[in-house]
């Protein structure tokens, strides 16, 4: 409920504003699925060290039209998190400004639906960083993918409880794992699954 008035004060608040049509009704054929690496895991604390994005329009995988994002260093960088990601300091020296990044992630992604695997973690912090620069939230739909596999699961086995585990879920549906823990890898591995458990899909020739 507080979602829902926080987003419709926002749209209110930039109905006339250059992000205006991110909050106009999608009428489409694509959905976009997004990724990040981050510094940790508290969503209060967590910094973004890479944005992924990729479409997808119908059954098949835009990887041709996909944003790959390093950003500059954080200052919470460390050996734990670089452990995860494999992204070194040196590895981020060119990377872009907060700023820019989630600019162009607003462009590529528009008033798309949202897909992603927890996606819930990836969109606190990224609205995060977002409202305090911008004045508002994602306010796209949205699919999480961990979620849909554990409602489809739990159909036939209401036993069953638990976190879906990324790799096993890939692994049940048929799906590779295109390099974990990069944000762009998990990206493309999450579409796989999305497609996969929306539409029965799970071959090579659905990238494009």
């Amino acid at each position: 409920m507080l979602k829902a008035l926080r987003r419709a004060a926002d749209r209110r608040r930039h109905a006339d504003g250059e992000y205006a049509w991110l909050f106009h009704p999608y009428t489409g054929d694509e959905m976009v699925v997004i990724d990040t690496e981050t510094t940790g895991l508290d969503t209060r604390s967590a910094e973004l060290v890479s944005i992924a994005a990729v479409r997808v329009r119908g059954d098949r995988i835009l990887t041709s039209d996909s944003l790959d994002l390093r950003l500059a260093r954080p200052a919470s960088l460390t050996g734990d998190s670089i452990r995860i990601h494999g992204l070194r300091g040196m590895d981020l020296d060119n990377g872009e400004s907060l700023d820019a990044a989630l600019e162009r992630l607003l462009d590529f992604v528009g008033n798309r639906p949202l897909v992603g695997w927890h996606l819930g973690f990836d969109l606190a912090i990224l609205n995060r960083e977002l409202r305090p620069r911008f004045g508002f939230e994602l306010p796209n739909a949205t699919v999480d993918v961990a979620q849909l596999w554990r409602r489809r699961l739990r159909r036939r086995h209401p036993e069953i409880d638990g976190q879906p585990r990324f790799e096993r879920v890939a692994e049940r549906l048929g799906v590779p794992v295109m390099g974990r823990h990069t944000a762009l890898g998990d990206a493309v591995t999450t579409a796989l699954m999305f497609l996969r458990l929306e539409r029965g899909h799970a071959s090579g020739d659905q990238f494009a």
